[in-house]
């Protein structure tokens, strides 16, 4: 029997993961195949045993992973001593999260286990010293960008390129009144008395992270930006969607809707569980944290704004090792400043209500905008899931001769 195991540390993780799995499972030496380690819901839709909570690595930011650090440490611990002693894979796949995967692919290296990374470290970005640990912890790297391989390249280290899975995932034409009609059956807007023609108005899409520490920093100043769009933009009826990323976030959300109502007695807003793609193609623009859901966005041909907030410290000491002006992928991908990001000191609500303002008044701007997603969509899309089956399968059988 096969067995492959697997950390996907956080739920783009895992949004990543599951299409690898569905793939290997159609390969008929895969037909047995045994996967686990940590992974999320998708995952375990394709038969992942999820031994560990994916949740103890759902952290973001120096500062916060050190309250996180004891649960971290212990599932290490305990994975690894699983992995190496107690239930030895034939392949272990790590899938970005590269602070804690690297470090536990070193060790399964040296134990003899063969180690694939998926989503290479942004070492373009920041921290490039990394490549030297990333030499001697992995066998394989799958990047999800195609000017990644020339960096590995001349490194020495085996790379190749497998496109990024959403691109096959978010369809090139996209039907935003599909969407909104699709919306219309959740509950949570059926219970609010909001019908079709409620939702052929404006909507406004709201991303503020999936882990507990982005609701924290992000989410108030998003709901105070929400409010002002909404006072600004009375008589339009603002829709404001929130995908809830997670369960255990929702108790959150649901006390800042209500402190918002509060003030702004009229606005519109809905938390949906999950469903962000469906959010996202429905929406006129979003507002959204810095992450893999700007890339998400991007591939869905939306106008947005980026922001993100994180403690001082650890602002201070990201700051010190970027070597790029933005940290949104579209503008990466882009090598410019395609939407606009607004970080830190910026992210006030009156800076971001004015940026989701801007994105409604210049239509001009939206599809020269949609024109450039669209060509980097074509360049993301391959069978990134099958690529990547294909590498797992590949390193097994070599490992076997």
């Amino acid at each position: 029997m096969p067995k492959l195991a697997c950390v996907a540390g956080e739920p783009s993780g895992d949004l990543l993961a599951a299409p690898v799995l569905h793939a290997l499972h159609q390969m008929p030496e895969m037909a047995s195949l045994s996967a686990y380690g940590v992974g999320g819901p998708l995952m375990q839709a394709e038969g992942f045993d999820s031994r560990w909570p994916m949740e103890t690595l759902s952290v973001r930011g120096y500062v916060e992973a050190l309250t996180q650090l004891p649960a971290i440490l212990r599932l290490r611990k305990d994975l690894l001593n699983t992995l190496i002693e107690v239930d030895r894979p034939d392949v272990f796949l790590g899938i970005d999260a590269p602070d804690f995967n690297l470090g536990v692919e070193l060790k399964l290296r040296s134990a003899g286990i063969p180690t694939i990374h998926f989503v290479s470290p942004s070492i373009w970005a920041w921290r490039g010293g990394r490549i030297k640990k990333i030499k001697q912890a992995v066998d394989r790297v799958l990047c999800i960008f195609p000017f990644e391989t020339e960096i590995y390249a001349r490194a020495g280290i085996a790379a190749s390129y497998v496109g990024h899975p959403l691109a096959s995932t978010i369809p090139m034409e996209i039907d935003p009144k599909s969407a909104r009609d699709r919306l219309c059956l959740f509950p949570e807007l059926k219970s609010a008395g909001i019908g079709r023609a409620d939702l052929d108005g404006l909507v406004i899409a709201v991303l503020p992270g999936s882990r507990g520490s982005e609701i924290e920093f992000i989410a108030p100043v998003f709901f105070e930006a929400m409010g002002l769009i909404a006072s600004r933009l009375q008589g339009q009826f603002p829709q404001f969607v929130i995908p809830v990323a997670t369960p255990r976030l929702r108790p959150a959300l649901e006390s800042l809707v209500a402190q918002t109502r509060v003030q702004y007695p009229d606005i519109q807003i809905h938390l949906i569980d999950g469903n962000a793609d469906t959010i996202l193609e429905a929406a006129d623009v979003v507002l959204i944290a810095s992450g893999t859901a700007t890339l998400q966005a991007a591939l869905w041909k939306k106008p947005m704004v980026i922001s993100y907030k994180v403690p001082w410290l650890t602002a201070q000491i990201m700051k010190r090792q970027g070597y790029l002006p933005y940290v949104g992928l579209p503008n990466i991908l882009a090598g410019e400043f395609v939407v606009p990001e607004l970080l830190q000191d910026d992210a006030t609500p009156e800076k971001l209500a004015n940026a989701v303002l801007h994105w409604l008044g210049k239509p001009l701007e939206v599809a020269r905008l949609k024109e450039h997603f669209s060509a980097l969509h074509e360049t993301l899309r391959k069978p990134t899931g099958l690529l990547v089956a294909q590498a797992i399968a590949q390193t097994m059988a070599e490992s076997r001769r």
